[in-house]
């Protein structure tokens, strides 16, 4: 497997995640070569990264919260996915800062074969401003009990 930047010791990286969903990627999704197109797999990135956010019981109120949104966000391709394949994605916390948090991705699929990975960097802003918005303890701790 290539040297991914963001894991030092796949297996080590691998055993630490421990939420998941089910993704079955759909026909509109794939391209004219047959496999799931690139683009696809971030809307799978988000689809996870909402489930695990309302796990943490973090996706409720936006009005007046602060709000976590996509500051960057990363794949590493390492085996073609096609229709109807069965993926299983994973999404664990990475790092907390005082305004920003780092969530990895894994996504495997029925065999068990590893087909990608991926980072990205959640900041949460204050919705009326704009502007980066610090971290409660109490919201650094749901995010650490996933």
């Amino acid at each position: 497997m290539k040297q991914i930047d963001y894991i030092e010791d796949f297996e080590l990286w691998k055993n630490e995640f421990s939420f998941s969903i089910d993704v079955h990627p759909r026909f509109q999704e794939t391209d004219m070569f047959g496999h799931v197109n690139n683009t696809s797999i971030f809307i799978y990135f988000e689809e996870a990264r909402v489930e695990f956010l309302k796990k943490a019981g973090l996706f409720t109120d936006f009005k007046d919260k602060p709000i976590p949104i996509v500051a960057d966000l990363q794949c590493d391709y390492l085996k073609q996915v096609y229709f109807d394949d069965e993926l299983s994605l994973f999404v664990k916390m990475n790092s907390i800062g005082t305004t920003s948090f780092d969530l990895h991705y894994l996504g495997v699929n029925q065999s068990g074969d590893v087909c990608m990975t991926g980072r990205g960097r959640m900041v949460q802003i204050n919705p009326k401003t704009g502007k980066p918005a610090p971290i409660d303890e109490e919201t650094k701790i749901k995010l650490q009990s996933l």
